[in-house]
């Protein structure tokens, strides 16, 4: 019998091109209750690349081909999607799902295929010298959960002494992400912390708002996903709770959020990894990829928060490609080739200018050592009105001697589990 994996792969090979040269695997849902948020990174990632075939003539003059599976964020099915396309000439791997991304890394890692988690994942994923197939560049779940509590900081005078913080959490291992992280700085910066769990797929929330409204919390911050942010910015509306000292992570500050809940969501904020704005690479998409009948969707998505970073995960991707073919003189490269120019790529404002994306994130280079990269976000706030995402802040440093440590700590367990000898001359 086949599996829902292979069926969707079979779909997708039969209904696009011949297999191109360059394969980039799209673990996507587009079903059931994350499909709000999924739909628009998803066609963000696939039509970037189409824009590559049809203005540049792919990379390296390599046409790039994405292999769609769906998953419906079931990290079961998300595995079958691995299984069923690796053999397929996958370079890389984008899981968007932090349960499947923990169970492909020893898979992928065994396989000799490189993950690219782009915030989120494992976090200690970032300490190369352990992870050598697994990427988590620009930022992880530990550099948001700092970066906000900098950001509150900031605003309240450099203290935090005595406050009240609740984390509202999915509750999965994407949920479960930030909480040593935020137990650390609740230590060391004198405030409590209050944890919700919500159980999947986040529908049910009225206990733990009935439980916000009796706590009484300075802040809120959410790490939510799909319908459960929905749920959660409405239900903070129905109890009146000050949306400006509500915060979610970068995967609770979307449109499909904050759309619902009408002019109840106005002053939302959340993190982001991934500026908006009005880039030239979205009037190229629309030319050469919606216009022409060539889209993922609708082409309604283009230009929004989770289109943009599905594209720029796409871009990352591409530019590591073709850091590989420099690398190695071959245009048709490997996966082991990609694991390379992913460990030595280098992001520049100017070449982000020059692919019609200045801005959109920040410089920065990928080292053995450093998976990671700079671990930056900004905060952006939702103006209900005008229906826009407004940017409050240039992108903020998370504090790295909380982080750094905690992800020594952690990788250092998993090397000793898994008999992992550390692979980077670190001076």
């Amino acid at each position: 019998m086949k599996t829902l994996a292979t069926l969707a792969l079979g779909a997708a090979l039969a209904a696009g091109p011949a297999m191109a040269d360059l394969t980039f695997p799209s673990l996507s849902y587009r079903t059931g209750p994350y499909a709000a948020n999924g739909i628009p990174f998803a066609d963000g990632y696939a039509d970037y690349f189409t824009l590559l075939n049809e203005r540049d003539g792919g990379i390296g003059g390599e046409m790039a081909n994405v292999l769609e599976c769906e998953t419906a964020y079931d990290t079961e099915r998300g595995v079958e999607c691995y299984e069923a396309t690796k053999g397929e000439g996958a370079l890389v791997y984008q899981p968007l799902s932090t349960g499947i991304t923990y169970q492909l890394i020893p898979r992928a890692s065994a396989d000799g295929i490189p993950i690219h988690s782009m915030g989120y994942g494992r976090t200690s994923a970032a300490n190369g010298s352990i992870f050598e197939w697994v990427f988590n560049y620009p930022a992880n779940y530990w550099d948001g959960a700092s970066v906000i509590i900098n950001y509150l900081l900031q605003e309240n005078e450099g203290s935090l002494e005595g406050r009240k913080i609740v984390l509202l959490y999915h509750n999965s291992a994407y949920g479960r992400e930030p909480i040593r992280t935020l137990e650390t700085l609740a230590e060391m910066h004198g405030f409590e912390l209050v944890q919700l769990a919500v159980d999947h797929p986040g529908q049910e929330q009225g206990n733990q708002w009935l439980q916000i409204r009796r706590e009484r919390p300075d802040f809120v911050i959410m790490w939510g996903w799909g319908v459960m942010n929905q749920v959660a910015v409405q239900e903070a509306a129905n109890i009146n709770f000050p949306m400006n000292n509500f915060y979610g992570v970068w995967w609770s500050g979307a449109e499909p959020d904050v759309l619902p809940a009408g002019a109840g969501a106005d002053g939302y904020r959340s993190l982001n990894m991934n500026a908006l704005g009005d880039l030239p690479v979205l009037d190229d998409i629309r030319q050469y990829v919606v216009d022409a009948g060539l889209a993922a969707g609708d082409g309604t998505n283009v230009g929004s928060v989770l289109y943009v970073r599905g594209m720029y995960a796409a871009m990352l991707a591409a530019e590591a490609a073709r850091n590989a073919q420099e690398i190695s003189g071959e245009t048709n490269i490997t996966p082991a080739m990609m694991r390379d120019g992913m460990e030595s790529l280098v992001i520049t404002e100017e070449r982000m200018e020059e692919l019609g994306m200045g801005g959109v994130g920040p410089a920065f280079e990928v080292t053995c050592e450093n998976h990671g990269g700079p671990g930056l976000a900004l905060i952006q706030e939702w103006d209900a009105e005008a229906q826009v995402w407004v940017t409050l802040t240039d992108f903020i440093a998370p504090d790295d001697s909380v982080i750094d440590p905690l992800i020594e700590e952690d990788s250092a367990a998993y090397a000793a589990e898994n008999n992992i000898e550390p692979r980077c001359n670190e001076s």
